[in-house]
């Protein structure tokens, strides 16, 4: 494993300037009788709906800086957030994009990728069909195979946001994640801790990957049954994510899918706020799993809204 360092993230800091939209904080209230200041981290206001466009843009424009992106550009397989933050950084840098997808992806996702200028392959009806085929054309074209978490200019580029955030909220003293493969965990985590910053990551219950593998001492494989499985429904955590997690200043936590569902109204009723019930699993740790300190400046970062709202509007 590639240790994950403060100067990748610092060096993902000048690639990625003027390349993705700057986080929009917010003050989430002042705690109550708790005595705590609450922010709001509007990721979701990021080009193509969530913070994987930092790990997308960071990862290509590394490749792009160093002349190894290949003639046949880019591969990943990934209908989610990942796929569409691939399929927009590379049509930011004019690279071909090949996004493979099973057969059974929303026609709303292959046509947001399309837009984006992607070729769109649909094979198979599992995501592990579309990755191998993914792999197998990756192989063949020579095209620059990209992954949704699993590589450290990927968190490296997420964690571009913890240097923001450091900048909106002087004295932060915790950042809040979800957590699914554990590319924007790993890559916060290691500029949080550079900085003296907590970092405490959220998993759903039936999405436990960081928590079975602090568990094992290794990655290990999860079934995955959650109400935010569409985003955070990795089977198994990143290495760099496992390390981050038993550096100090780190704590873990699961949430319930009743707590997601009902962060994500609340952010709706009270806001008028949607995102995706992967941004709401970080909120919902407030709800009772972790209660900050009188004084302490905490911040939920909200990754992502690429969500069908149908069900907040009634």
């Amino acid at each position: 494993m590639q240790t994950l360092s403060h100067g990748d993230v610092k060096a993902a800091v000048e690639r990625v300037a003027d390349r993705v939209r700057p986080v929009t904080v917010v003050p989430g209230g002042d705690g109550g009788e708790a005595g705590h200041e609450l922010f709001l981290a509007l990721e979701f206001l990021q080009h193509t709906g969530s913070f994987k466009a930092r790990g997308a843009r960071n990862f290509l424009q590394a490749h792009h800086e160093s002349g190894t992106l290949p003639e046949a550009g880019v591969t990943i397989a990934s209908g989610g957030n990942a796929g569409l933050a691939c399929a927009w950084a590379a049509r930011d840098l004019g690279v071909r994009a090949t996004v493979f997808l099973p057969e059974t992806a929303p026609r709303v996702k292959v046509e947001r990728l399309r837009g984006y200028g992607a070729e769109v392959r649909l094979v198979g009806t599992e995501y592990a069909e579309a990755l191998a085929a993914c792999e197998e054309f990756a192989a063949g074209s020579g095209a620059l195979a990209s992954h949704a978490y699993d590589h450290p200019l990927i968190a490296a580029g997420a964690g571009t946001l913890l240097e923001e955030l450091r900048d909106r909220i002087p004295g932060l003293d915790t950042v809040v994640v979800s957590v699914g493969g554990g590319g924007l965990f790993a890559g916060v985590a290691t500029a949080a801790r550079e900085h003296g910053i907590r970092t405490v990551a959220v998993e759903p219950e039936h999405c436990r990957a960081l928590d079975a593998a602090l568990a094992a001492g290794a990655p290990v494989d999860v079934p995955v049954d959650s109400v935010a499985a569409d985003s955070l429904g990795a089977r198994r955590v990143s290495a760099a994510a496992l390390h981050a997690a038993r550096q100090d200043g780190v704590r873990t936590l699961l949430v319930p899918d009743a707590e997601i569902v009902r962060a994500r109204r609340a952010l709706w009723d009270e806001r008028r706020l949607v995102v995706e019930h992967a941004a709401a699993t970080a909120l919902a740790a407030l709800s009772g799993g972790y209660r900050p300190e009188r004084g302490e400046k905490v911040c939920v970062v909200l990754c992502g809204a690429n969500t069908d709202p149908s069900d907040l509007v009634v």
